[in-house]
């Protein structure tokens, strides 16, 4: 088990060496393929996981069948934390976008950490602040922002956490197909095509199968605002 992605996740960061590595003998190793789901949407379940290998998409998806990207997670983080502190059904479908790699830690041994440790609930806290504020910036580019803008804050999260610096510019091996873009911005797959067609026009970004390379991150942080 990777100790140095285990670091990044917020159950870790605030933990001493040995308290760390006497938290990880309790995790348990999950791999999944391509495409696989870890689990649906309604599913019972009281395991929170931490991403170590690959990137997943967390969805869910509306009666008539329509699909909504919540999140793209890679190495370091986390999800399923509600189940453990709200048990019930799972709210998002966890589904695999590559090859990937978890280490699970059931209810009951997270438990154990909480009451000696309450240094592990902080770093839980925060982890669910980042996600409701994350889920307020969502909800407020849906009202206020175009798409166009949407596109450029996505690409610019993206480039955050997966992108790799090189010479011609930031290298971001997304992994998505320009539907699940779509979903993620919340926007038709035409208007977001548009879109990156538009960037890709001004020089800002350029295009690759699953993949861009942005150019001019400026110009793009701009239209992101």
């Amino acid at each position: 088990m990777d100790n140095d992605v285990l670091r990044q996740a917020a159950l870790f960061g605030a933990l001493d060496d040995d308290a760390a590595s006497a938290l990880a003998e309790s995790l348990s190793e999950v791999k999944i393929r391509r495409g696989d789901v870890l689990f649906h949407e309604g599913d019972s379940g009281d395991e929170l996981f931490i991403v170590l290998d690959g990137k997943v998409k967390l969805g869910r998806t509306s009666v008539d069948g329509r699909e909504n990207l919540l999140a793209i997670l890679g190495p370091g983080q986390m999800f399923g934390e509600l189940s453990l502190f709200d048990p019930g059904p799972r709210s998002a479908t966890v589904t695999a976008i590559t090859d990937c790699t978890f280490a699970s830690l059931s209810h009951d041994e997270l438990l154990k950490w909480l009451e000696a440790r309450p240094v592990v609930a902080s770093g839980l806290l925060a982890q669910l602040a980042g996600r409701l504020r994350k889920a307020n910036d969502v909800v407020s580019d849906l009202v206020f922002a175009d798409v166009p803008g949407r596109v450029a804050k996505a690409l610019l999260d993206l480039a955050d956490r997966f992108g790799r610096t090189a010479d011609d510019g930031v290298h971001v091996h997304h992994d998505l197909t320009q539907e699940e873009l779509a979903q993620l911005v919340g926007a038709s797959r035409e208007t977001v095509n548009k879109a990156l067609a538009d960037f890709a026009s001004r020089g800002w970004v350029r295009l690759e199968p699953r993949s861009v390379v942005i150019l001019d991150i400026e110009r793009l942080a701009r239209r992101a605002r």
